[in-house]
């Protein structure tokens, strides 16, 4: 079963590879919509994230953001 870490939690994913790029579609989309009440800006990552596990240069990107955040955090 997919999953990713957020901090300090462990998020499991479906283990659908189609319902996953669904998930993260629709995370996105939401995100475009965050002026609205419900909807927030804070859905575009999160659905960057949940596509990273199916998408290589998304995957890379991702890492390289995990990376560059903790030599940040060390100094």
């Amino acid at each position: 079963m997919p999953s990713v870490w957020l901090g300090k939690k462990k998020i499991k994913l479906p283990g659908s590879p189609v319902l996953r790029q669904i998930i993260g579609g629709l995370l996105l989309l939401g995100g475009m919509l965050g002026f609205l009440p419900v909807l927030g800006f804070w859905m575009i990552p999160l659905g960057f994230l949940v596509l990273s596990v199916d998408n290589p240069p998304i995957r890379r990107l991702r890492r390289q953001l995990e990376v560059w955040w903790g030599r940040r955090r060390q100094t």
